[in-house]
Protein backbone atom coordinates (compact mmCIF):
# COMPACT_ATOMS: atom_id res chain seq x y z
CA UNK A 1 0.00 0.00 0.00
CA UNK A 2 2.65 2.34 0.73
CA UNK A 3 4.41 2.24 -2.74
CA UNK A 4 0.94 2.63 -4.08
CA UNK A 5 0.58 5.88 -2.52
CA UNK A 6 4.35 6.97 -3.19
CA UNK A 7 3.37 6.14 -7.10
CA UNK A 8 0.19 8.30 -6.45
CA UNK A 9 1.67 10.89 -4.89
CA UNK A 10 4.59 10.89 -7.51
CA UNK A 11 2.13 10.98 -10.28
CA UNK A 12 0.43 14.06 -8.45
CA UNK A 13 3.41 16.24 -8.51
CA UNK A 14 4.45 15.53 -12.34
CA UNK A 15 1.01 16.91 -12.84
CA UNK A 16 1.69 19.75 -10.56
CA UNK A 17 5.33 20.33 -12.38
CA UNK A 18 3.77 20.34 -15.83
CA UNK A 19 4.11 22.27 -18.71
CA UNK A 20 1.75 24.81 -17.08
CA UNK A 21 3.86 25.02 -13.95
CA UNK A 22 6.95 24.90 -15.81
CA UNK A 23 6.23 27.76 -18.06
CA UNK A 24 5.01 30.34 -15.35
CA UNK A 25 8.33 29.58 -13.20
CA UNK A 26 9.61 30.25 -16.36
CA UNK A 27 8.45 33.45 -16.96
CA UNK A 28 8.88 34.47 -13.20
CA UNK A 29 12.81 33.35 -13.45
CA UNK A 30 13.20 35.70 -17.12
CA UNK A 31 10.62 38.54 -15.56
CA UNK A 32 11.81 38.44 -11.97
CA UNK A 33 15.28 39.24 -12.16
CA UNK A 34 15.05 41.81 -14.56
CA UNK A 35 12.84 43.69 -12.50
CA UNK A 36 14.58 43.08 -9.28
CA UNK A 37 18.52 44.48 -11.10
CA UNK A 38 16.56 47.36 -11.88
CA UNK A 39 15.19 48.35 -8.91
CA UNK A 40 18.97 47.70 -7.56
CA UNK A 41 20.00 49.57 -10.52
CA UNK A 42 18.15 52.22 -9.39
CA UNK A 43 18.65 52.03 -5.43
CA UNK A 44 22.79 52.26 -6.54
CA UNK A 45 21.37 55.38 -8.76
CA UNK A 46 20.15 56.46 -5.41
CA UNK A 47 23.53 56.09 -3.48
CA UNK A 48 25.68 57.50 -6.70
CA UNK A 49 22.96 60.44 -6.91
CA UNK A 50 23.25 61.48 -3.36
CA UNK A 51 27.12 61.33 -3.00
CA UNK A 52 27.34 62.96 -6.28
CA UNK A 53 25.10 65.43 -5.30
CA UNK A 54 27.53 66.11 -2.04
CA UNK A 55 30.98 66.44 -3.75
CA UNK A 56 29.17 68.35 -6.63
CA UNK A 57 27.71 71.06 -4.40
CA UNK A 58 31.22 70.93 -2.19
CA UNK A 59 33.36 71.69 -5.19
CA UNK A 60 30.11 74.24 -5.98
CA UNK A 61 30.77 76.02 -2.21
CA UNK A 62 34.46 76.34 -2.37
CA UNK A 63 34.04 77.70 -6.34
CA UNK A 64 31.50 79.93 -4.77
CA UNK A 65 33.47 81.05 -1.70
CA UNK A 66 36.72 81.47 -3.87
CA UNK A 67 34.34 83.88 -6.22
CA UNK A 68 33.49 85.93 -2.70
CA UNK A 69 37.08 86.28 -1.75
CA UNK A 70 37.61 87.13 -5.21
CA UNK A 71 35.10 90.19 -4.75
CA UNK A 72 36.46 91.18 -1.26
CA UNK A 73 40.00 91.10 -3.08
CA UNK A 74 39.14 93.31 -5.74
CA UNK A 75 37.77 95.56 -2.75
CA UNK A 76 40.51 95.46 -1.12
CA UNK A 77 42.69 96.13 -3.84
CA UNK A 78 40.46 99.41 -4.65
CA UNK A 79 40.59 100.62 -0.87
CA UNK A 80 45.09 100.60 -0.61
CA UNK A 81 44.88 102.51 -3.48
CA UNK A 82 42.71 105.15 -2.55
CA UNK A 83 44.91 104.49 0.78
CA UNK A 84 48.07 104.86 -1.23
CA UNK A 85 46.76 108.13 -3.55
CA UNK A 86 45.93 109.57 0.80
CA UNK A 87 49.18 108.71 2.69
CA UNK A 88 50.64 110.68 -0.81
CA UNK A 89 48.78 113.37 -1.51
CA UNK A 90 48.16 114.55 2.69
CA UNK A 91 45.69 116.56 1.36
CA UNK A 92 41.91 115.81 2.10
CA UNK A 93 40.17 117.82 -1.14
CA UNK A 94 42.68 116.00 -3.76
CA UNK A 95 42.67 112.89 -2.39
CA UNK A 96 38.72 113.22 -2.50
CA UNK A 97 38.66 114.11 -5.66
CA UNK A 98 40.85 111.23 -7.35
CA UNK A 99 39.39 108.85 -5.66
CA UNK A 100 35.92 110.14 -6.85
CA UNK A 101 37.38 110.04 -10.50
CA UNK A 102 39.15 106.37 -9.86
CA UNK A 103 36.32 104.62 -9.05
CA UNK A 104 36.01 101.23 -10.97
CA UNK A 105 32.91 101.11 -13.28
CA UNK A 106 33.27 97.19 -13.66
CA UNK A 107 33.46 96.53 -10.03
CA UNK A 108 29.45 96.89 -9.67
CA UNK A 109 29.41 95.03 -5.77
CA UNK A 110 31.30 98.48 -4.27
CA UNK A 111 28.54 100.80 -4.08
CA UNK A 112 30.45 103.77 -2.21
CA UNK A 113 34.06 104.47 -1.48
CA UNK A 114 34.79 107.49 1.71
CA UNK A 115 37.53 108.70 3.58
CA UNK A 116 36.88 108.57 7.49
CA UNK A 117 39.02 111.34 9.50
CA UNK A 118 40.15 110.56 12.81
CA UNK A 119 37.59 111.81 14.53
CA UNK A 120 35.30 108.87 13.35
CA UNK A 121 33.65 111.50 10.52
CA UNK A 122 33.25 110.88 6.94
CA UNK A 123 35.35 113.48 5.74
CA UNK A 124 34.59 112.54 1.80
CA UNK A 125 33.05 110.01 -0.08
CA UNK A 126 31.47 109.21 -4.16
CA UNK A 127 27.99 109.81 -2.95
CA UNK A 128 27.62 113.08 -1.00
CA UNK A 129 24.74 111.96 1.33
CA UNK A 130 27.30 110.09 3.80
CA UNK A 131 29.63 112.69 4.56
CA UNK A 132 29.56 113.88 8.14
CA UNK A 133 28.45 111.18 9.34
CA UNK A 134 29.63 109.90 12.53
CA UNK A 135 31.47 106.16 12.32
CA UNK A 136 33.49 106.23 15.40
CA UNK A 137 31.46 103.89 16.78
CA UNK A 138 31.69 100.93 14.49
CA UNK A 139 33.68 98.10 15.67
CA UNK A 140 35.21 97.55 12.41
CA UNK A 141 36.92 101.02 12.04
CA UNK A 142 38.05 100.87 15.23
CA UNK A 143 39.34 97.16 14.74
CA UNK A 144 40.92 98.38 11.20
CA UNK A 145 43.07 101.19 13.31
CA UNK A 146 44.35 98.68 15.84
CA UNK A 147 45.00 95.90 13.30
CA UNK A 148 46.35 98.48 10.62
CA UNK A 149 45.24 95.60 8.24
CA UNK A 150 42.25 95.22 6.43
CA UNK A 151 39.05 94.60 8.04
CA UNK A 152 35.44 93.10 5.93
CA UNK A 153 33.13 93.78 8.66
CA UNK A 154 29.67 91.59 9.72
CA UNK A 155 26.30 92.26 8.33
CA UNK A 156 25.16 96.28 8.83
CA UNK A 157 22.61 98.67 8.40
CA UNK A 158 23.77 101.63 6.33
CA UNK A 159 23.38 105.31 8.08
CA UNK A 160 21.17 106.76 7.02
CA UNK A 161 18.79 104.67 5.06
CA UNK A 162 19.04 101.62 6.98
CA UNK A 163 19.89 99.47 3.96
CA UNK A 164 21.67 96.36 4.14
CA UNK A 165 25.33 96.59 3.87
CA UNK A 166 28.85 95.07 4.99
CA UNK A 167 31.92 97.69 5.20
CA UNK A 168 35.42 97.09 3.94
CA UNK A 169 37.88 98.89 5.48
CA UNK A 170 41.71 100.11 5.14
CA UNK A 171 43.82 102.59 7.18
CA UNK A 172 46.10 105.00 5.43
CA UNK A 173 48.41 104.24 8.55
CA UNK A 174 49.23 101.03 6.94
CA UNK A 175 51.29 103.07 4.79
CA UNK A 176 51.70 106.19 6.61
CA UNK A 177 52.28 105.71 10.28
CA UNK A 178 51.46 109.03 11.28
CA UNK A 179 48.36 108.90 9.49
CA UNK A 180 44.62 108.40 11.06
CA UNK A 181 42.37 108.36 7.89
CA UNK A 182 40.29 105.10 7.69
CA UNK A 183 39.37 104.25 3.56
CA UNK A 184 35.78 102.36 3.53
CA UNK A 185 34.02 101.06 1.14
CA UNK A 186 30.29 99.93 0.85
CA UNK A 187 29.78 96.35 -0.35
CA UNK A 188 26.31 95.46 -2.20
CA UNK A 189 25.00 92.55 -0.39
CA UNK A 190 23.15 91.91 -3.84
CA UNK A 191 26.01 91.39 -6.10
CA UNK A 192 27.44 88.86 -3.13
CA UNK A 193 24.20 87.01 -3.61
CA UNK A 194 24.56 86.81 -7.38
CA UNK A 195 27.62 84.86 -7.44
CA UNK A 196 25.57 82.13 -5.66
CA UNK A 197 22.97 81.96 -7.95
CA UNK A 198 24.49 78.94 -9.09
CA UNK A 199 23.60 77.13 -5.78
CA UNK A 200 20.25 78.26 -5.82
CA UNK A 201 16.82 76.22 -7.39
CA UNK A 202 18.04 72.85 -6.46
CA UNK A 203 15.34 70.65 -4.84
CA UNK A 204 16.63 69.72 -1.43
CA UNK A 205 19.59 72.34 -1.31
CA UNK A 206 20.13 75.48 1.40
CA UNK A 207 22.98 78.12 0.97
CA UNK A 208 23.76 80.68 2.67
CA UNK A 209 26.71 83.56 3.16
CA UNK A 210 27.02 84.30 6.77
CA UNK A 211 29.54 86.22 9.05
CA UNK A 212 31.25 85.99 11.97
CA UNK A 213 28.00 87.02 14.48
CA UNK A 214 25.98 83.87 12.12
CA UNK A 215 23.78 86.34 10.54
CA UNK A 216 22.94 85.98 6.57
CA UNK A 217 24.82 87.93 4.89
CA UNK A 218 24.01 86.54 0.75
CA UNK A 219 21.84 84.19 -0.34
CA UNK A 220 20.33 82.54 -3.99
CA UNK A 221 17.68 84.59 -5.41
CA UNK A 222 15.00 81.76 -3.97
CA UNK A 223 16.49 81.74 -0.57
CA UNK A 224 16.73 85.90 -0.16
CA UNK A 225 14.62 86.03 2.57
CA UNK A 226 16.96 84.72 4.84
CA UNK A 227 19.33 87.71 4.41
CA UNK A 228 20.22 89.80 7.48
CA UNK A 229 18.59 87.50 9.36
CA UNK A 230 20.40 85.22 12.08
CA UNK A 231 21.74 81.41 10.98
CA UNK A 232 19.76 80.18 14.52
CA UNK A 233 16.72 81.31 12.95
CA UNK A 234 16.20 79.47 9.86
CA UNK A 235 14.60 76.26 10.45
CA UNK A 236 16.76 73.61 8.64
CA UNK A 237 20.04 75.10 9.76
CA UNK A 238 19.87 76.48 13.10
CA UNK A 239 21.27 73.07 14.41
CA UNK A 240 24.61 73.69 12.94
CA UNK A 241 24.46 77.11 13.54
CA UNK A 242 26.69 77.21 16.61
CA UNK A 243 29.30 74.40 15.17
CA UNK A 244 29.38 76.12 12.07
CA UNK A 245 30.21 79.56 13.32
CA UNK A 246 32.56 78.06 16.62
CA UNK A 247 34.33 76.04 14.07
CA UNK A 248 37.90 77.05 13.43
CA UNK A 249 38.54 75.12 10.65
CA UNK A 250 38.67 76.79 6.60
CA UNK A 251 36.41 74.53 5.46
CA UNK A 252 34.76 71.27 6.54
CA UNK A 253 31.58 69.21 6.82
CA UNK A 254 28.98 68.27 9.34
CA UNK A 255 25.70 65.41 9.30
CA UNK A 256 23.12 66.46 11.52
CA UNK A 257 19.18 65.92 11.84
CA UNK A 258 16.82 69.13 11.26
CA UNK A 259 14.16 69.90 12.79
CA UNK A 260 11.46 68.51 10.10
CA UNK A 261 13.37 65.03 11.29
CA UNK A 262 15.58 64.42 8.12
CA UNK A 263 19.26 63.85 7.95
CA UNK A 264 21.30 66.53 6.04
CA UNK A 265 24.89 67.05 5.12
CA UNK A 266 26.88 70.53 5.52
CA UNK A 267 29.25 71.59 3.90
CA UNK A 268 31.35 75.04 4.85
CA UNK A 269 34.04 77.13 3.62
CA UNK A 270 35.28 80.16 5.36
CA UNK A 271 36.41 83.29 2.81
CA UNK A 272 39.57 84.06 2.92
CA UNK A 273 40.26 87.26 4.18
CA UNK A 274 37.22 87.88 6.38
CA UNK A 275 35.29 85.71 9.15
CA UNK A 276 32.40 84.72 7.02
CA UNK A 277 31.43 81.63 5.66
CA UNK A 278 29.71 79.84 2.86
CA UNK A 279 27.31 77.15 4.11
CA UNK A 280 25.77 74.44 1.74
CA UNK A 281 22.81 72.16 3.12
CA UNK A 282 22.17 68.96 1.35
CA UNK A 283 18.24 67.65 2.09
CA UNK A 284 18.86 63.83 1.14
CA UNK A 285 15.61 63.00 1.22
CA UNK A 286 14.86 65.64 -1.36
CA UNK A 287 17.78 64.97 -3.57
CA UNK A 288 16.68 61.40 -3.80
CA UNK A 289 12.73 61.74 -4.15
CA UNK A 290 12.60 61.67 -7.87
CA UNK A 291 14.83 58.35 -7.59
CA UNK A 292 12.79 57.08 -4.67
CA UNK A 293 9.53 57.27 -6.83
CA UNK A 294 11.21 55.41 -9.36
CA UNK A 295 12.17 52.66 -6.88
CA UNK A 296 8.72 52.48 -5.23
CA UNK A 297 7.25 52.45 -8.92
CA UNK A 298 9.76 50.04 -9.95
CA UNK A 299 8.75 46.73 -6.49
CA UNK A 300 5.29 47.94 -7.95
CA UNK A 301 5.63 47.10 -11.12
CA UNK A 302 7.59 44.16 -10.08
CA UNK A 303 4.36 42.34 -8.67
CA UNK A 304 2.56 43.34 -11.12
CA UNK A 305 4.64 42.58 -13.64
CA UNK A 306 5.01 38.94 -11.67
CA UNK A 307 1.11 38.35 -11.65
CA UNK A 308 0.34 39.12 -15.02
CA UNK A 309 3.17 36.89 -16.07
CA UNK A 310 1.71 34.05 -14.10
CA UNK A 311 -1.66 34.24 -15.42
CA UNK A 312 -0.38 35.12 -18.77
CA UNK A 313 1.64 31.92 -18.43
CA UNK A 314 -0.94 29.82 -17.54
CA UNK A 315 -3.55 30.76 -20.71
CA UNK A 316 -1.11 30.96 -23.00
CA UNK A 317 0.22 27.88 -22.03
CA UNK A 318 -3.30 25.96 -22.22
CA UNK A 319 -3.91 27.89 -25.47
CA UNK A 320 -0.71 28.22 -27.52
CA UNK A 321 0.90 24.39 -26.37
CA UNK A 322 -1.38 22.19 -24.26
CA UNK A 323 -4.35 22.38 -26.52
CA UNK A 324 -2.42 22.22 -29.56
CA UNK A 325 0.15 19.35 -28.58
CA UNK A 326 -2.69 17.24 -27.20
CA UNK A 327 -4.68 17.64 -30.54
CA UNK A 328 -1.88 16.59 -33.01
CA UNK A 329 -1.22 13.96 -30.31
CA UNK A 330 -4.70 12.58 -30.86
CA UNK A 331 -4.25 12.76 -34.90
CA UNK A 332 -0.95 11.05 -34.23
CA UNK A 333 -2.70 7.96 -32.49
CA UNK A 334 -5.90 7.67 -34.99
CA UNK A 335 -2.87 7.99 -37.79
CA UNK A 336 -1.16 5.16 -35.57
CA UNK A 337 -3.98 3.04 -35.46
CA UNK A 338 -4.16 2.72 -39.25
CA UNK A 339 -6.42 5.78 -40.29
CA UNK A 340 -4.57 6.85 -43.30
CA UNK A 341 -6.73 9.52 -44.25
CA UNK A 342 -6.75 11.50 -40.69
CA UNK A 343 -4.78 15.18 -40.90
CA UNK A 344 -4.47 17.96 -38.52
CA UNK A 345 -6.90 20.56 -39.09
CA UNK A 346 -4.24 23.76 -39.86
CA UNK A 347 -6.55 26.10 -39.38
CA UNK A 348 -7.26 25.69 -35.83
CA UNK A 349 -3.77 25.22 -34.14
CA UNK A 350 -1.62 28.39 -33.59
CA UNK A 351 0.87 29.96 -36.31
CA UNK A 352 3.51 28.20 -34.36
CA UNK A 353 1.95 25.09 -35.11
CA UNK A 354 1.40 25.04 -38.66
CA UNK A 355 4.45 23.87 -39.70
CA UNK A 356 4.37 21.24 -37.71
CA UNK A 357 0.95 20.35 -39.18
CA UNK A 358 2.06 20.86 -42.62
CA UNK A 359 5.09 18.67 -41.82
CA UNK A 360 2.91 15.51 -40.58
CA UNK A 361 0.12 15.90 -43.35
CA UNK A 362 3.28 15.88 -45.91
CA UNK A 363 4.60 12.83 -44.13
CA UNK A 364 0.53 10.61 -43.91
CA UNK A 365 0.13 11.72 -47.49
CA UNK A 366 3.71 9.93 -48.51
CA UNK A 367 3.77 7.51 -46.47
CA UNK A 368 2.06 4.71 -49.31
CA UNK A 369 4.31 6.12 -51.82
CA UNK A 370 6.84 5.15 -49.39
CA UNK A 371 5.40 2.10 -48.83
CA UNK A 372 5.66 1.04 -52.32
CA UNK A 373 9.01 2.41 -53.21
CA UNK A 374 10.21 0.29 -50.09
CA UNK A 375 8.99 -2.77 -51.95
CA UNK A 376 10.17 -2.04 -55.34
CA UNK A 377 13.59 -0.95 -53.54
CA UNK A 378 13.33 -4.26 -51.49
CA UNK A 379 12.85 -6.14 -54.87
CA UNK A 380 15.44 -4.33 -56.55
CA UNK A 381 17.88 -5.44 -53.36
CA UNK A 382 16.91 -8.60 -53.52
CA UNK A 383 17.74 -9.07 -57.05
CA UNK A 384 21.16 -7.40 -56.52
CA UNK A 385 21.95 -9.22 -53.92
CA UNK A 386 21.46 -12.58 -56.79
CA UNK A 387 23.01 -10.84 -59.62
CA UNK A 388 27.07 -11.11 -59.93
CA UNK A 389 27.87 -7.63 -60.99
CA UNK A 390 31.33 -8.77 -62.82
CA UNK A 391 29.36 -11.33 -65.33
CA UNK A 392 26.18 -9.77 -65.16
CA UNK A 393 24.71 -13.60 -64.44
CA UNK A 394 22.97 -14.49 -61.53
CA UNK A 395 25.32 -15.25 -58.60
CA UNK A 396 25.39 -18.53 -56.42
CA UNK A 397 22.67 -17.38 -54.80
CA UNK A 398 19.93 -16.41 -57.38
CA UNK A 399 21.39 -19.52 -58.93
CA UNK A 400 20.35 -21.70 -55.82
CA UNK A 401 16.91 -19.73 -56.09
CA UNK A 402 16.29 -20.43 -59.40
CA UNK A 403 17.59 -24.25 -59.38
CA UNK A 404 15.05 -25.02 -56.56
CA UNK A 405 12.10 -23.41 -58.53
CA UNK A 406 12.80 -25.08 -61.65
CA UNK A 407 13.34 -28.74 -59.60
CA UNK A 408 10.02 -27.89 -57.75
CA UNK A 409 8.33 -27.38 -61.11
CA UNK A 410 9.46 -30.24 -62.77
CA UNK A 411 8.60 -32.55 -59.79
CA UNK A 412 5.21 -31.33 -60.55
CA UNK A 413 5.15 -31.30 -63.93
CA UNK A 414 6.97 -34.70 -64.52
CA UNK A 415 9.19 -32.96 -66.99
CA UNK A 416 12.97 -33.29 -67.60
CA UNK A 417 15.88 -30.82 -66.14
CA UNK A 418 19.29 -30.29 -67.25
CA UNK A 419 22.46 -28.51 -65.78
CA UNK A 420 25.55 -27.32 -67.32
CA UNK A 421 28.80 -26.84 -64.99
CA UNK A 422 30.85 -24.83 -67.02
CA UNK A 423 34.78 -24.20 -66.15
CA UNK A 424 37.58 -21.90 -67.84
CA UNK A 425 40.40 -23.73 -68.56
CA UNK A 426 43.94 -22.76 -66.77
CA UNK A 427 42.18 -19.84 -65.94
CA UNK A 428 44.48 -19.56 -63.15
CA UNK A 429 47.42 -19.18 -65.61
CA UNK A 430 45.58 -16.55 -67.82
CA UNK A 431 45.40 -14.33 -64.14
CA UNK A 432 49.08 -15.23 -63.61
CA UNK A 433 49.78 -14.15 -67.61
CA UNK A 434 47.75 -11.48 -68.09
CA UNK A 435 46.67 -9.87 -64.45
CA UNK A 436 43.33 -9.98 -62.58
CA UNK A 437 41.64 -6.92 -65.02
CA UNK A 438 42.38 -8.76 -68.28
CA UNK A 439 40.54 -12.02 -65.83
CA UNK A 440 37.67 -10.08 -65.20
CA UNK A 441 37.38 -8.35 -68.62
CA UNK A 442 37.29 -12.29 -69.57
CA UNK A 443 34.77 -13.23 -66.86
CA UNK A 444 32.43 -10.29 -68.30
CA UNK A 445 33.07 -11.70 -71.85
CA UNK A 446 31.64 -15.21 -71.08
CA UNK A 447 28.63 -14.47 -69.25
CA UNK A 448 27.89 -12.21 -72.05
CA UNK A 449 28.22 -15.07 -74.03
CA UNK A 450 26.25 -17.70 -71.93
CA UNK A 451 23.73 -14.83 -71.29
CA UNK A 452 22.89 -14.56 -74.88
CA UNK A 453 22.67 -18.68 -75.09
CA UNK A 454 20.79 -18.62 -72.11
CA UNK A 455 18.08 -16.11 -74.17
CA UNK A 456 18.15 -18.57 -77.36
CA UNK A 457 17.31 -21.66 -75.33
CA UNK A 458 14.93 -20.72 -72.69
CA UNK A 459 17.89 -21.17 -70.07
CA UNK A 460 19.19 -19.64 -67.21
CA UNK A 461 22.86 -18.88 -66.88
CA UNK A 462 24.57 -18.16 -63.79
CA UNK A 463 28.21 -17.55 -62.10
CA UNK A 464 28.33 -20.15 -59.68
CA UNK A 465 31.96 -19.31 -58.05
CA UNK A 466 35.42 -17.78 -59.33
CA UNK A 467 35.45 -19.13 -63.19
CA UNK A 468 32.70 -21.44 -62.97
CA UNK A 469 29.94 -21.00 -64.72
CA UNK A 470 26.17 -22.79 -65.08
CA UNK A 471 23.53 -23.34 -67.42
CA UNK A 472 19.82 -24.54 -65.98
CA UNK A 473 17.82 -25.51 -68.63
CA UNK A 474 14.20 -26.71 -68.04
CA UNK A 475 12.29 -29.11 -70.08
CA UNK A 476 15.19 -30.70 -71.79
CA UNK A 477 16.57 -33.87 -72.47
CA UNK A 478 20.03 -35.04 -72.45
CA UNK A 479 20.86 -35.04 -76.14
CA UNK A 480 19.14 -31.21 -76.18
CA UNK A 481 21.70 -30.32 -73.86
CA UNK A 482 24.62 -31.92 -74.72
CA UNK A 483 23.97 -30.02 -77.93
CA UNK A 484 23.62 -26.48 -75.93
CA UNK A 485 26.48 -27.51 -74.53
CA UNK A 486 28.74 -27.91 -77.41
CA UNK A 487 27.32 -24.22 -78.63
CA UNK A 488 28.21 -23.24 -75.63
CA UNK A 489 31.98 -24.45 -76.47
CA UNK A 490 32.15 -23.40 -79.51
CA UNK A 491 31.09 -19.94 -78.82
CA UNK A 492 33.62 -19.61 -76.30
CA UNK A 493 35.95 -20.62 -78.82
CA UNK A 494 35.01 -18.65 -81.29
CA UNK A 495 35.64 -15.49 -78.94
CA UNK A 496 39.17 -16.26 -79.45
CA UNK A 497 40.19 -14.57 -76.23
CA UNK A 498 44.07 -15.01 -76.52
CA UNK A 499 45.70 -17.65 -73.93
CA UNK A 500 49.28 -18.01 -74.79
CA UNK A 501 49.30 -20.29 -71.56
CA UNK A 502 46.94 -22.83 -72.94
CA UNK A 503 47.68 -25.75 -75.50
CA UNK A 504 44.81 -24.24 -77.87
CA UNK A 505 46.22 -20.46 -77.59
CA UNK A 506 43.04 -18.98 -77.17
CA UNK A 507 40.41 -19.48 -73.64
CA UNK A 508 38.49 -22.58 -73.79
CA UNK A 509 35.90 -24.06 -71.33
CA UNK A 510 34.83 -27.48 -70.55
CA UNK A 511 31.45 -28.70 -70.03
CA UNK A 512 29.74 -31.14 -67.45
CA UNK A 513 26.36 -32.02 -68.62
CA UNK A 514 24.01 -33.77 -66.47
CA UNK A 515 19.98 -34.61 -66.71
CA UNK A 516 17.31 -35.60 -65.19
CA UNK A 517 13.50 -36.28 -64.10
CA UNK A 518 13.40 -35.13 -60.31
CA UNK A 519 11.19 -37.40 -58.09
CA UNK A 520 10.80 -37.33 -54.45
CA UNK A 521 14.20 -39.13 -53.75
CA UNK A 522 16.17 -37.02 -54.88
CA UNK A 523 17.33 -33.65 -54.19
CA UNK A 524 18.45 -30.88 -56.26
CA UNK A 525 22.23 -31.20 -54.86
CA UNK A 526 22.32 -34.43 -56.92
CA UNK A 527 21.67 -32.72 -60.16
CA UNK A 528 24.51 -30.56 -59.42
CA UNK A 529 26.95 -32.90 -57.98
CA UNK A 530 26.14 -35.09 -61.46
CA UNK A 531 27.23 -31.67 -63.60
CA UNK A 532 30.24 -31.01 -61.14
CA UNK A 533 31.32 -35.16 -62.04
CA UNK A 534 30.92 -34.81 -65.86
CA UNK A 535 33.19 -31.21 -65.92
CA UNK A 536 35.45 -33.40 -63.95
CA UNK A 537 35.54 -36.17 -66.33
CA UNK A 538 35.61 -33.06 -69.22
CA UNK A 539 38.48 -31.80 -67.77
CA UNK A 540 40.36 -35.63 -67.63
CA UNK A 541 39.61 -35.88 -71.21
CA UNK A 542 41.77 -32.89 -72.24
CA UNK A 543 39.42 -29.78 -71.27
CA UNK A 544 37.53 -28.01 -74.43
CA UNK A 545 35.48 -30.69 -73.74
CA UNK A 546 31.61 -31.64 -73.32
CA UNK A 547 30.77 -35.00 -71.24
CA UNK A 548 27.71 -35.90 -69.75
CA UNK A 549 27.12 -37.80 -67.03
CA UNK A 550 23.42 -39.08 -66.38
CA UNK A 551 21.53 -41.10 -63.83
CA UNK A 552 20.86 -44.91 -63.70
CA UNK A 553 17.80 -45.98 -61.92
CA UNK A 554 18.51 -48.66 -59.42
CA UNK A 555 16.61 -51.63 -58.45
CA UNK A 556 15.39 -50.09 -55.00
CA UNK A 557 14.12 -47.23 -56.88
CA UNK A 558 16.45 -44.82 -55.95
CA UNK A 559 19.15 -42.78 -58.59
CA UNK A 560 23.16 -42.85 -58.80
CA UNK A 561 25.10 -41.30 -60.91
CA UNK A 562 26.55 -42.87 -64.17
CA UNK A 563 30.48 -43.58 -65.05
Amino acid sequence: MSRVSFNRKRVKLKKLLGIRARLALLGLILVAPLMLERARSLEDTRSKQIALASTEFAGLAKHSADMQREVISSVETVLKSAAYIRASDGGVGRSCDIMRASLPANLPWIRSLMIVGGDGRIQCSTNNMYVGLDLSDRPYLTKARETRNFVFSDFLLARPNNTPIVMAAYPVSAINRDADAVVLAGVNLDWMSNIMGNLGNRPGISAVLIDSAGTVLAAPSDQASMIGHPLDTVPLLSAIAEKAIGSDKTEGSLSFVAADGLRRMVTFARVSGTQSRLIVSIDEARVSAAINREIRTAYLQLGFVCVFVLLGALVAAEKLIIQPIEMMAATATRFGQGEWSVRAARGSLPAEFVPLARAFNAMAAQLGKRERELVATNDRLTVMASIDMLSGLANRRGFQSRLDFEWMKALQNDSELSLLMIDVDHFKLFNDTYGHPEGDACLTRLGETLAGIAAETMGFAGRYGGEEFCLLLPNTDARRALEIGEMVRSAVLNLALPHCTSSYQTVTVSVGVACTRPNEKQQPGDLVEAADAALYAAKHRGRNAVVEHGFVRLSDGGMALAS
